[in-house]
């Protein structure tokens, strides 16, 4: 083994090894560092130039990730977001004063030499043989730009940063043959600015520009002299020249950086005085980085917007690529957000719902024919303080929402209406509709099999004086429980399930409807989102439109905006408009004169349907326009809070409904997102009251069904003017005798024998 001499220095061998190392360099880096792929220097078997020759003879700059700016529809921010906080600038955005001093305090020789500081790679060379070691990296703006390429490239991978940064003489002999081809490529003026653009200067900051905002909060086009100098000497080190957590170490190196510039002449000594003598004059802006930062309580909106880009293969093929898209930024994302809506939808949930209550509420607009979500928001604000959440009440689990949805309770019996409607039954198809019944056994599923009731499970109204017979009208009105549960056992599950695949009516987690008649009285969690959408359907005359949030997308590569493809809302015929029509016109049955008269809108057409669960853990609401819908979900988000005797918003309830917490949300948020704009009407069709069937029929008989002990009155003129339950008849003698052309209010002659308010568990 080689031996050091007594004094301490390199031994012979050691001498003529270093020697030999340097020579054969410098010659390399003379001849253009033309070295085969193993390298004259036996480098391969470090790993660091294997394939050297394989890559293109031409560096291509890597697209610089940069913040992507996320839009509402009428182009205001609703948020940046990034991975790196970037925004690329051209060399003439950038101060005079920052490139002098970025060149002085760097590469002093920048525009003496070439692609390689011959000078500074001996003396470094000489230094790293001495420590034996890579101590000293002699590199000029131009490698350590290469070097920023690498890192730039290998993103978040822990394992290509470590590549890309690691300190061994291969990888600087690949940094010096791409700076070779860049100077030939760009020339001194653009490998600057790429430089400016790419660099680090601490704070979460990339590149000039955001440095500048950061430190200063003005454009890098607007840095005075000491600023300059002090963003030039973070660079080498932004950790122990951060002027926000040291201004003293930071100071100095601003000085030593101004003094640097006194030497070259770029500035007169007495300019450089005067700039130590100033104070670093910071004007910090904080970094706003992220949907937490949104605006107008978009938080929620802009994560889904997120979502459906990380999860949409519109935008990659894999997960893989589509991060990697994200995550390079530079998008401009114009969203379907209204501004309106959304601030009409934060207002009302303000109002109504505390962020402190130990419930939450959450709503989301979506808009009919279009699939556009107009507003998304909720109580509990974005965030991970008390109080606050991450989840996203409103959307599936795969976009951030629960893990499977809430239960939606009577809001569900429209898509069995709309079912059995669609399948040729009347709207004014009866059935006994008692108080409380065994769960009808069997009921034909779609595989040919059937659900047995093994288990005499019962379901029971509201109230005991609900007891039919009822029709369809009434039963939607008054949110009959045992009525529907009847009707889907009539129908059967599969066109059920049908209809509610037409209308992408699916669990919180993604997952198909469970065949069970229970389906009819909503026992299945579901997302607002998903019921805002569906109900869009009804709004829209049958049309189902998926829920798009994305309007379009530009990116900026290089000085010039690129369009990307974005997601398109699929529009489908889901039932017919007759079936639609009918739909409308017993929901708006529901608003007119029903449980949600409390959510009815003063200044044009609405229609609706309340919910309520079982132990009151859930409440909703959901209705619409012609254009616009609209889902509103109260509840607990662990399902672990039963609303009764509970202060929501300030309000006392003993027992909270569909149309008394979220009905009023929803009436609302629909109110102020409607401000100013048309006020359409429903195609509406004729569904016979149960009032008013009491014709004579040509033999004397005016038979009518659902009435409570009415019997006929006048001999059949009105045949069972009647409110519920019973089987009345009212008879003439002798011809035809017309249908009278109104119908007296419930309870005109016994009493109106609804038992109760109609809101409650299971149906709302």
């Amino acid at each position: 083994m080689p031996k050091k001499r007594s004094g301490g220095g390199l031994s012979t061998t050691q001498q003529a090894a270093k020697f030999l190392g340097v020579s054969v360099l410098a010659g390399a880096v003379m001849a253009g560092i033309a070295l085969p792929a193993a390298g004259a220097l036996g480098l391969a078997a470090k790993g660091s130039v294997q394939g050297f020759d394989d890559i293109p003879a031409n560096l291509k700059s890597p697209q610089l990730s940069q913040r992507t700016t996320i839009l509402d529809s009428k182009g205001n921010q609703i948020a940046q977001v990034y991975s790196r906080d970037r925004t690329v600038v051209d060399l003439k955005d950038i101060s005079p004063y920052m490139q002098k001093a970025i060149v002085a305090i760097e590469d002093s020789r920048y525009y003496q030499h070439g692609a390689i500081d011959l000078k500074g790679v001996l003396r470094a060379l000489n230094k790293n043989a001495v420590s034996g070691g890579v101590a000293q990296g002699a590199s000029t703006l131009t490698q350590q730009l290469v070097k920023n390429y690498f890192i730039e490239e290998a993103g978040d991978d822990p394992t290509k940063v470590a590549e890309a940064t690691q300190q061994t003489l291969g990888r600087k002999v690949k940094e010096l043959k791409y700076a070779i081809q860049l100077e030939e490529k760009l020339g001194k003026k653009k490998i600057l600015e790429n430089y400016l653009n790419i660099t680090f200067f601490g704070e979460q900051a990339y590149g000039i520009e955001a440095a500048s905002q950061r430190y200063f909060s003005k454009h890098a086009k607007d840095l005075n002299l000491q600023q300059s100098a002090l963003l030039a000497g973070i660079v080498q080190s932004p950790s122990r020249y951060d002027p926000v957590n040291d201004e003293a170490e930071a100071t100095k190196r601003r000085n030593v950086v101004l003094e640097r510039m006194a030497q070259l002449g770029d500035i007169s000594q007495a300019e450089a005085d005067k700039a130590k003598e100033t104070s670093l004059g910071l004007h910090v802006t904080q970094p706003k980085n992220g949907c937490i930062t949104a605006v107008k309580g978009a938080g929620f909106f802009c994560k889904y917007v997120e979502n459906v880009f990380l999860t949409d293969p519109v935008f990659g093929k894999t997960s893989a690529e589509r991060a990697k898209l994200w995550n390079q930024g530079g998008l401009t994302i114009r969203t379907t957000l209204d501004p309106q809506a959304q601030e009409s939808v934060q207002s009302s949930i303000k109002d109504h719902v505390y962020k402190s209550d130990s419930v939450a509420a959450a709503a989301t607009l979506v808009e009919p024919g279009t699939g556009k979500i107009l507003g998304m928001g909720q109580s509990k604000p974005y965030g991970y303080n008390k109080n606050e959440t991450e989840y996203n009440f409103s959307v599936d689990r795969d976009y951030g929402g629960s893990n499977y949805g809430f239960p939606t309770g009577s809001t569900f019996k429209p898509f069995v209406a709309a079912a059995a409607i669609e399948g040729g039954k009347s709207a004014t198809q009866e059935y006994s509709s008692p108080y409380k019944m065994n769960y009808p056994s069997p009921v034909q599923q779609c595989n040919g099999k059937q659900w047995v009731n093994t288990d005499n499970e019962q379901v029971e109204n509201e109230n005991e004086s609900e007891v039919g017979p009822y029709q369809m009208k009434k039963a939607m009105a008054k949110s009959i429980n045992t009525y529907f549960v009847q009707l889907i056992s009539d129908i059967g599950l599969c066109p059920v399930v049908k209809m509610t695949d037409a209308l992408n009516v699916h669990q919180g987690d993604g997952s198909k409807l469970p065949q069970t008649p229970s389906i009819a009285l909503g026992a299945i969690g579901l997302s607002p989102l998903t019921m805002a959408s569906a109900y869009a359907a009804f709004a829209d005359r049958g049309m189902y439109c998926t829920p798009v949030a994305i309007e379009s997308i530009t990116q900026k590569v290089g000085n010039e905006q690129k369009s990307l493809a974005v997601p398109k809302s699929t529009c489908s015929r889901a039932m017919s408009e007759k079936t639609a029509d009918t739909i409308n016109t017993l929901l708006r049955g529901v608003i007119d004169s029903g449980t949600g008269q409390q959510a009815g809108l003063d200044d044009r057409e609405s229609a609706g349907k309340t919910g309520t669960t079982d132990s009151r853990k859930n409440a909703w609401f959901v209705g619409y326009t012609p254009n616009l819908a609209g889902a509103v979900w109260v509840g607990s988000a662990k399902q672990n809070i039963e609303m009764t005797n509970i202060t929501i918003g300030g309000v006392y309830h003993s027992e909270v409904y569909g149309a008394d917490t979220p009905g009023p949300i929803w009436k609302d948020a629909m109110t102020g997102a409607l401000e100013g704009k048309p006020s359409e009407s429903f195609n509406l069709v004729d569904i016979p009251d149960e009032n008013d069937k009491g014709n004579g029929n040509g033999n004397g008989n005016g038979n009518t069904n659902g009435g409570d002990n009415t019997g006929g009155l006048i001999g059949g003129l009105i045949g069972g003017v009647t409110t519920d339950g019973g089987t009345t008849a009212g008879s003439t003698d002798g011809g035809t005798t017309p249908t009278p052309t109104f119908s007296l209010p419930a309870g005109f002659i016994q009493g109106n024998g609804n038992g109760g308010n109609g809101n409650g568990g299971n149906r709302g």
